[in-house]
Order: C-alpha cells, then sequence, then structure tokens
C-alpha cells in the first residue's frame, strides 16, 4: 500500500511538474505587453500603451520611430498571419503545409504578381516618406523577428523565420487586389451557358446592368468548355489560408442629417471569416499626425482610418478588372500563338515551387500579350485551347504603397483624392468624410473600353485584335460623388450611375443593402452615433418580403399540408428581419435554395451549378426571375415529354423544403428558429486538425444577420443541417465628428493572432451581440486603462 502511495506521489509531482513547465512555457509565448525593450534605430525612447483590448497607442518623438514600434507590436501578435500573407502571391505554401497547397502555389506563382512587384519596387522613388517609413515598420518586424518568441504555429508546422522585405509588402497588396476581383470565377460559366443554350438563357442574368434598381447616385461549333477555370479558382479561394475580399457597406452622413451637425462616417468591409481576422488595430501619435487605423498584416499603412480631421474606409466597387482571351495557337508549334501581326512566341517563365518532404515542381508559365496562360496554373483545362489571363494590377503602373501612404497622411480632401487616383487595381469604392463638413466617396481603378460589340462577361478573341482595350479611361471619368445635395454617400457594392452614357460593367451585388441603406438613410435627418450603431447591425431584407410574394404566388393553397400552412402563415406575416428567434429565414433559405437547384442544376451540371452558387449573379437574377413566367430556365430538361413550368418549380421546391426542414428540425415549424442553423466559427487554419481546433478556432456561435442584409453574414446556399457562415463584416466603425474620441469599433474575434494572448477572442460575445468598443484617442484616458510597454532606443 505504501508503495502505491509513493507512486502516486511521484505521478502527481511530474504532472505538477509538467503542468507548472507547461504556464511557464505559456507565459514565454505571450506577447509582452508590458516593461522595457531595447529597440534598435530609434532615436528616442518610444512608449506604447495597450489598452483593454490590447490596441497599441503608439507615442514617439517621430514618425520614424512610431513605424519601427508599430512593426514590433504588429509582428508580435500578428507574425504568423504575416508569414502566410506573405507566401501566397510567391507560391511559398507548400513550404510549410506541404503538397496539400500546391495546386494554390502554382496558380498564384504563375500570376504574375512576383513580376509586377519587382517593377514597382524598381521604380520607387527610395527617398519618399512612404518608402522611408514603411522600411521603418519593416525594420520593427525584423527586430522581432531575431529577438521576439516564434508563434506557437511557426513551431508546430516548422517555419523557418526569413527577414520581412518590401517586396513582401507588395506581394500582399498583390493577393488582396486578386481576391477581390469576380470576372475569373463568373465568365467561364456565362460563356459556357451562351455556348451550350445561346443568349436567350441569359436574359435572366441582367447582364446589361437591368437588374440593378437601386444604382449608387454619382455627382458624374461545339466550343470549349471553360467552367473547369470557374471551378479551379473558386476552389483555391475558399481552400486558401487567407480570407478574401468579398463586399462591404459604407455611408457617410453629411452635417444636415446629423442631430450634432457633424459627419458621421461608418464602414463595415465584409471579408471571409479567419482567425485571426483581416484587420490589427493600431493608434499612433507623433507631433508631425496621428492616426488610429486598421492595418493588413504584414503591410505599414491601414486602408481604414480615422484622426481629429478625417475618416476614410473602403468598399469593393465589384468593377471587371480582369478579361480571360482565347488565344490560337500555330499549327503544329504550341509555343506560337496569333496576333493581329502575325505569329509570335510566348514568354516563358520558370518557378521553381519548394513543397514541404517532397521534390521541388518547376513550372514553365506560357504568357501572351495579354497575360499568362490558365492552362499552366489550374488543373482540368485543354492545353490545345489556351486562355489568357488579362488583369489590370499587374498591367499598370503599381503605386499602391504612395496611395495608402497618402490615404493616412493626407492634410485635406484635394490630397486625399489625390491618393485615391493612383490606384490601378483592385477596384474600390473609397469613403471619406471629415471634420470640415465634407463627404465623398470616388471609385478607384484603371477603368478602360472595349470595342462596343464586346461583351467583358464572356471568354474574349485574343487572336484578331478586336476584343483588344481600345481606351483607358482618365480617373476623372470614375464614379465618384462629394457633397451631393442629398446629404450622404454609400456604397453597398452595386452598380454605379453611367458616366458619359457608359455603365461601366462588372459583377455588382444586387440592390438588397443599398435599397435598405437608402431607404433608412433619407428617412431620419437627425442621425447620431447610437443611431448609426443600430443601423450598422441591422439585419432586415428589404427585398425579401417582395420575393416571398411571388413565391407564394405560384402555390396552389388547397393542396397544402398543415405544416406547409403554417409556414406559408409565416412567411406572409415576414417583415423581412433575420434575427436568430425568427422562423421565416430558415423556411426563406431553404426554398431558394431548392428554387435554385431545381431551376438550373438541369442545365448546369451538378459542378457547375455549385460554382453558379458562388457568383454575385446568382444574387442578382432571383428576385426578377421568380417573377418571370416566361424564364426558359424553368423547364427541366432532364425531364422527357413534358414541360415544366414555374409554378411547377417553386410548388416542388416548396414542398421539398418543408420536408427537408421537417427531418432536420421537427416537426414543430415554430421550432424551426434561424438560430439553429445560422452559424459561425472562426476557423484558424490549425483548427482544421480536430485536436486543435478548440485551441486555435474561436467559436461557434449562433448569430442573425443574413447573406445581402446590413449585418451581411453570408453563407453557401446548401441541403444541409445548417449554414455556416464564411463571410462577414471584419469590422464595425463609426466615427463621430462631434466627439471623435469616442468613436467605435469592433473586431469578430480579437487583437492578437497569439492564442494564448487574452486578446485572442476577448470582442467575440460583443460582436455577435451588436456591441462596440471605444476607438480610444484621449491619452489621459488610454493611461489609465492601459500596460505600459516602453522601447528604448539601442545600440547598433
Amino acid at each position: 500500500m505504501k508503495k502505491i502511495k509513493k507512486i502516486v506521489v511521484v505521478v502527481l509531482s511530474i504532472l505538477g511538474i509538467v503542468a507548472i513547465a507547461l504556464v511557464v512555457y505559456g507565459m514565454y509565448l505571450k506577447p509582452k505587453y508590458k516593461g522595457e525593450i531595447d529597440l534598435k534605430n530609434i532615436k528616442k525612447e518610444t512608449t506604447v500603451y495597450f489598452d483593454d483590448f490590447g490596441v497599441p497607442h503608439i507615442y514617439a518623438d517621430n514618425a520614424k520611430d512610431a513605424m519601427t514600434a508599430l512593426g514590433y507590436v504588429h509582428a508580435q501578435d500578428r507574425l504568423w498571419q504575416m508569414e502566410l500573407m506573405r507566401r501566397i502571391a510567391p507560391g511559398r505554401l507548400s513550404e510549410i503545409f506541404g503538397k496539400v497547397t500546391l495546386k494554390n502555389d502554382k496558380f498564384f506563382a504563375g500570376l504574375g504578381i512576383e513580376e509586377a512587384s519587382d517593377k514597382a519596387i524598381a521604380a520607387l522613388d527610395k527617398n519618399s516618406p512612404s518608402y522611408l517609413l514603411a522600411m521603418a515598420y519593416l525594420d520593427g518586424i525584423n527586430q522581432y523577428i531575431d529577438e521576439g518568441v516564434s508563434p506557437i504555429e511557426f513551431q508546430l508546422v516548422g517555419v523557418k523565420k526569413e527577414k520581412f522585405t518590401i517586396k513582401d509588402v507588395y506581394n500582399i497588396f498583390g493577393y488582396m487586389a486578386f481576391s477581390f476581383a469576380m470576372a475569373q470565377k463568373t465568365d467561364p460559366l456565362l460563356t459556357d451557358i451562351r455556348n451550350k443554350y445561346g443568349m436567350d438563357y441569359l436574359k435572366d442574368f441582367g447582364l446589361d446592368g437591368s437588374l440593378d434598381k437601386t444604382i449608387i447616385k454619382t455627382a458624374k461549333e461545339k466550343p470549349q468548355e471553360f467552367a473547369t477555370i470557374s471551378k479551379s479558382v473558386a476552389a483555391l479561394l475558399k481552400q486558401s489560408p487567407v480570407a478574401p475580399f468579398v463586399g462591404s457597406n459604407s455611408w457617410v452622413i453629411a452635417p444636415k442629417k446629423t442631430k450634432n451637425g457633424q459627419v458621421i462616417f461608418a464602414n463595415d468591409p465584409h471579408i471571409g471569416f479567419s482567425q485571426p481576422g483581416t484587420w490589427y488595430e493600431a493608434h499612433l501619435v507623433t507631433p508631425e499626425f496621428e492616426l488610429y487605423g486598421c492595418y493588413l498584416a504584414g503591410t505599414p499603412y491601414p486602408l481604414l482610418g480615422h484622426n481629429r480631421e478625417y475618416a476614410y474606409g473602403l468598399t469593393m466597387f465589384e468593377n471587371d478588372d480582369i478579361d480571360l482571351y482565347q488565344e490560337q495557337n500555330k499549327a503544329n508549334d504550341a509555343n506560337e500563338y496569333k496576333t493581329p501581326n502575325g505569329f509570335s512566341e510566348y514568354e516563358i517563365r520558370k518557378k521553381t515551387i519548394k513543397v514541404k518532404d517532397s521534390s521541388d515542381v518547376v513550372l514553365n508559365i506560357k504568357v501572351s500579350r495579354h497575360g499568362p496562360l490558365m492552362n499552366d496554373l489550374i488543373d482540368g483545362l485543354d492545353h490545345k485551347n489556351p486562355v489568357a489571363m488579362s488583369w489590370i494590377y499587374t498591367q499598370q503602373p503599381i503605386q499602391i504603397l504612395e496611395a495608402v501612404y497618402t490615404l493616412s497622411h493626407a492634410k485635406n480632401k484635394a490630397d486625399f483624392q489625390q491618393g485615391v487616383s493612383l490606384i490601378a487595381a483592385p477596384g474600390l469604392n473609397v469613403m471619406y468624410g471629415d471634420a470640415k463638413g465634407n463627404v465623398g466617396w470616388w471609385a478607384t481603378g484603371k477603368l478602360y473600353k472595349h470595342n462596343k460589340k464586346v461583351d467583358t462577361h464572356f471568354i474574349l478573341d485574343g487572336a484578331s485584335g478586336k476584343d483588344d482595350i481600345v481606351e483607358y479611361l482618365d480617373f476623372s471619368k470614375n464614379p465618384s460623388a462629394v457633397n451631393p445635395d442629398w446629404n450622404y454617400v454609400y456604397s453597398a457594392n452595386n452598380q454605379p450611375e453611367a458616366i458619359d452614357g457608359f455603365l461601366y460593367p462588372g459583377y455588382y451585388l444586387p440592390e438588397d443593402r443599398a435599397k435598405r441603406i437608402t431607404q433608412l438613410l433619407d428617412s431620419k435627418s437627425n442621425w447620431d452615433k447610437e443611431a448609426v450603431g443600430k443601423m450598422i447591425t441591422d439585419d432586415v431584407s428589404s427585398v425579401a418580403p417582395d420575393v416571398v410574394s411571388n413565391l407564394i404566388s405560384a402555390l396552389d393553397g388547397n393542396s397544402l399540408s398543415k405544416n406547409e400552412k403554417e409556414a406559408i402563415a409565416v412567411l406572409k406575416s415576414w417583415k423581412g428581419a433575420n434575427n436568430k428567434d425568427e422562423v421565416a429565414p430558415t423556411i426563406y433559405n431553404k426554398w431558394i435554395y431548392l428554387y435554385l437547384k431545381n431551376t438550373f442544376e438541369d442545365e448546369l451540371g451538378e459542378e457547375s451549378f455549385k460554382q453558379f452558387l458562388g457568383t454575385h449573379i446568382m444574387k442578382q437574377i432571383i428576385a426578377k426571375q421568380v417573377a418571370n413566367d416566361n424564364s426558359l430556365w424553368w423547364d427541366n430538361i432532364a425531364t422527357k415529354n413534358r414541360k415544366e413550368n414555374r409554378k411547377d418549380i417553386l410548388s416542388k421546391s416548396f414542398k421539398e423544403a418543408v420536408v427537408s426542414l421537417e427531418k432536420q428540425l421537427g416537426n414543430s415549424v415554430s421550432g424551426w428558429t434561424w438560430n439553429k442553423v445560422h452559424i459561425v466559427e472562426y476557423n484558424h487554419p490549425l483548427g482544421k486538425i480536430a485536436a486543435l481546433r478548440k485551441i486555435f478556432n474561436v467559436g461557434p456561435f449562433e448569430v442573425s444577420g443574413s447573406n445581402e442584409v446590413i449585418n451581411n453574414q453570408m453563407f453557401d446556399f446548401n441541403n444541409e443541417a445548417k449554414y455556416s457562415v464564411t463571410v462577414g463584416p471584419s469590422t464595425r466603425r463609426i466615427v463621430d465628428f462631434s466627439d471623435v474620441e469616442n468613436s467605435w469599433s469592433i473586431l469578430p474575434t480579437g487583437q492578437s493572432g497569439n492564442p494564448l494572448s487574452a486578446h485572442y477572442r476577448d470582442q467575440a460575445e460583443m460582436y455577435n451581440a451588436g456591441k462596440f468598443r471605444k476607438m480610444k484617442m484621449n491619452k489621459e484616458e488610454i493611461v489609465k486603462t492601459s500596460t505600459k510597454l516602453v522601447f528604448i532606443p539601442a545600440e547598433n
């Protein structure tokens, strides 16, 4: 018995020692939020106050010292995220993840982002403030890499530390620019539909812009199948460990419509959810400037920001800045292709992708005058029929560093507008408001025209030259509005008005959010921060009730079961709200999915239908198509000797929806509440491993909101038991210039990317409850509520 007791004591002692060691090791891995650190290349002592949500407030004697400190603290909280971000564009994920990311690497390595980055860096003014301060930021990152603790992910995956360079910054911006685009996911699909069934089948798709009823007002033979491109690109972006940019809301209210007579600015960019989240907040104060910004990992200047003088943010323009061209190879010589001036040799770019625990993969990428061949970058595309991708980002001068520096350091509205004009790609709606009462938005991007008969929604002819770009537009022709007489500006990724009679092509989102935003803004002239806070979490669809009416009109009320009648009664009384306790959204979204499936899958096939569900075109088509008795899509081509009509398909879809919900949620319709099916979990790349999920992932949470409401909690339509929310507001920001020191923000999870930090998930509950926290700017308040980290100048 004594021996057993001794063994138990020894075992418990060992476990205790192990537990203590783990606690000590965990403390060692945590970010350092207080104390002193020697930092090279700063002139004066620099103080960082980390507030109660881990936001660093950096007080420095000069801008260079502030940027060096920013790089250091950004790295200690987000170095893992920075590492992933910089590896995507050059195709270097496989070095750490192995073959599982090889397809991503092959694709992105071939796009030409690296080459475009090199060209842009060669043209930089190395004495400009934008360059010098960016280098100071990178110096801070690299000092942390040299002296700080490696993130736990580095140790688990086996990442070798490397210094960050200015090329990494450009490559990160390049990936961001590509993730905004929709053409590469949509053009091939539309081309297949046209080639198989003819243009009549595309009348419902509104390619002429006719579906955009709420537009942003300005104050100015068997052909080749291309669906493989749509499928592959969509899958690559979905599988990427870094979330793509998708949509956004923003509105800026002029003084005449606010209670306190000052501008109120609101913005919530919609980005794929991830852990850590997209933005890192930081507040910099120097004698030269003050700025509170939201930073992408590995980039020195914020894409969203404000100070006491002005605020800015962005949404996605959704313009079409990618064109796909069918090239024509020379007979018996696949190294040459046809051009308007005869045959020309493809440029060959050689790329080597290193793969963890495997041999290197060597790519020989062919590049035509339009761009790289997609056939070399994705699987399943016939090499005999080359398709090249023409992308404005890699073809126009890249001035993104100077542009974002100017946005964040503007002295006035004119300075700010100059910064906007420097962005050739991606297409953004840049939103602005200031303390002087100005409001504005400008669409960025180098816009261009083709010949009038060219429809850029399809794969274009690369050989003849007739489908080539014929004119680049001056920035003055970009859509914009400054201080309009309706006293607000807004964007919800919807179609802008025509400029000089030209409706710019793109893959815009439906009018739902735009319509709701304008309805709310038009109806009120005494806005304050609290009312805007309620609006930015609004989950009412102004379009869905009309869609419901059209759906119900197709049903025969005499042939409905008890639950079907009850479901209809719920829908008829629905006002479009998507609260967690609502039943109608559950019924509505199931019906919509099955209507789409029963309408489009027979023509498109299973795989292409899945790609269709991931396009903006799908969202655009619903409201108009459900009311169109004459749509060619109603007939199920798989059934013989029968031609289905609108009533047949909508009735069938409704009955299937009710049966599906009965199986999933039981026979009580009142129990089919939205919270049971609408779920979000913020996923870390290592959270895919079951044993690590609870450590690295945040959630799951039951959430309100839905697709295309202001609280845009997006999910893919499916027939599963739950809708997993994958995209939503990456931050919600409200800046009130009548009380700028108490402006609001909230992040989906937290500031830190370190799972051992107290700020890894400390905003998640607040975010999903629609709450906010202060973006503090008052130094006295900051000091009282913060820990203090001091950087001491060290000898070099």
